[in-house]
């Protein structure tokens, strides 16, 4: 049963996961089950809304970058896509997605040997995009459509955001932030359908826990935003893939 000691280690998960490249929503997945927590509908909305505290960190330190009418513009159509899948796959994803260990195993796996094969074939360019407000519309469109493959949990919102845009051409650095900032409205609304479906069947003792995780999961992504935007001056994710892999096998051998 979850307690505030529980939704405060979840809240942990989420701040440290929610923007490696590793998908925060199989860890807090994975961590729920290793905690011997049951999958009920609360639950899933807590992994959910929980991430509404990690996004506020975004917020607060790209406070002025989310204020700029031509990076706004950006994200409204990379959002597009996503907003216009996500509500239309939410009740199946919620439904049989969340909560699906085996899912979340094998798209761990997978995603793992994608992002090492993607960083040894990569090679980065000199004519990469340096400012967010220089991302196309068409490259906005296009990120917002590897962004909606993260609906199914592991898949990593942060992986497929970051690889899409360096397929696409922009350098590491924009595509890492155009993905923070992305992910602003994208776990709004995600939040928000849930809160408008759930949040009337929440009891006072639930309501505290998810202030717990917010909280959190909020001091927490502050400092992962900062690692990870010194990590990749002089590293790529082959790291994060290697270790999404090991994660996978050594749960999968630990569940048997």
């Amino acid at each position: 049963m979850l307690n505030l000691l529980y939704a405060g280690l979840l809240g942990i998960v989420e701040g440290i996961t929610e923007f490696l490249p590793i998908s925060s929503t199989a860890h807090l997945i994975l961590t729920a089950k290793l905690l011997n927590l049951p999958q009920t509908e609360y639950l899933k909305s807590f992994e959910i809304i929980i991430q509404l505290g990690a996004i506020s960190s975004v917020v607060v330190l790209y406070w002025k970058q989310l204020w700029q009418w031509e990076v706004i513009k950006r994200l409204i159509v990379a959002f597009i896509p996503t907003g216009i899948i996500g509500l239309i796959a939410y009740k199946f994803a919620k439904q049989y997605l969340l909560g699906n260990t085996s899912v979340v195993l094998w798209t761990l796996l997978i995603g793992g040997i994608l992002i090492i094969i993607f960083e040894y074939l990569y090679k980065e360019g000199e004519s990469g995009s340096q400012e967010m407000a220089t991302i196309s519309y068409k490259q906005c469109l296009a990120i917002g459509l590897f962004q909606s493959v993260a609906i199914v949990p592991g898949v990593s919102r942060s992986a497929a955001t970051v690889i899409g845009g360096l397929l696409l051409g922009l350098n590491r650095k924009t595509i890492v932030e155009f993905s923070f900032l992305l992910a602003v409205p994208t776990m709004l609304a995600a939040s928000g359908l849930d809160l408008i479906k759930s949040a009337d069947q929440f009891s006072k003792d639930q309501v505290g826990f998810l202030a717990v995780g917010f909280v959190v999961s909020f001091v927490v992504a502050l400092l992962s935003i900062k690692f990870l935007l010194r990590y990749i001056k002089n590293h790529d994710f082959k790291a994060f893939g290697i270790y999404r892999i090991a994660i996978a096998i050594l749960l999968w051998l630990g569940m048997k």
